[in-house]
């Protein structure tokens, strides 16, 4: 605890989902972090839960699109000289997307924006400052096992996750050599709010084993966190046990 108690955490996409509940128990673990979101009503609900918890001075949360690509890589610089140096980088921020078919280049470029872009961005703006001042550093990238089953009707969205597959192996190898650890955790199906099915269908299939919870997602990142810093989980795939993939 007392190494997390000086450590500093930055997340994407922390006001809903895995990363709210990221946000949430990293801060209780002892980390600062900082996070982002979109939605002006999101951040505040997060804001709320985390004063109810006795976290608020745990949790800072900037109100970001992260399609935004002319403002973005200022405002991380900003974020390093002002609530830096952090040691943890979690890219998580994503969008749903379904087939390219029926999509328009304005939505394509959105979903790129979001979905890879922003993936690359922080790893260059946050590793690159965690190189320059010598920081073991880790940076998790989530992903998504819909890059490995390539499922029909996701066109969109599977080409993102490749995108994102490729990237955290290649950045590994660029990075690990500073001592800093790229770790790809690529979940199956989670009950979110991404998903498009009522809350309660979520359940359902989450009694019958066949959807995992935003606690799984959140259990898996603290374990890779927790890992001795000699060993780097490089990629781990986590679906339901009855999700045939």
């Amino acid at each position: 605890m007392d190494e997390q108690e000086n450590k500093k955490a930055i997340l994407t996409g922390g006001t809903a989902g895995i990363g709210k509940e990221t946000v949430l128990e990293l801060a209780r673990k002892g980390y600062q972090v900082i996070t982002l979101g979109r939605d002006r009503e999101k951040i505040e609900a997060l804001l709320e839960q985390a004063e109810n918890e006795g976290l608020k001075d745990k949790i800072s949360v900037h109100q970001m699109d992260l399609a935004d690509t002319e403002n973005l890589p200022d405002f991380v610089d900003r974020l390093w000289s002002e609530d830096g140096p952090f040691q943890v980088l979690i890219n998580n921020a994503g969008i749903g997307f379904s087939s390219v078919l029926d999509s328009t280049a304005r939505d394509i470029e959105y979903l790129l924006k979001t979905n890879v872009n922003s993936y690359m961005l922080f790893a260059a703006k946050i590793g690159g400052k965690m190189v320059d001042e010598n920081i073991q550093g880790d940076i998790i990238n989530i992903g998504s096992m819909s890059a490995l089953t390539r499922d029909k009707g996701s066109s969109g969205y599977v080409a993102t996750k490749c995108a994102i597959e490729g990237f955290s192996e290649a950045l590994r190898k660029e990075v690990n050599p500073h001592n800093i650890r790229v770790i790809l955790i690529q979940p199956g199906a989670v009950g979110t709010d991404m998903q498009e099915m009522p809350v309660h269908e979520q359940h359902e299939l989450q009694q019958k084993l066949e959807m995992l919870t935003v606690g799984d997602i959140v259990s898996t990142i603290v374990f890779a966190l927790d890992m001795p810093r000699r060993a780097n989980i490089t990629s781990l795939s986590i679906k339901p046990l009855r999700q045939f993939i």
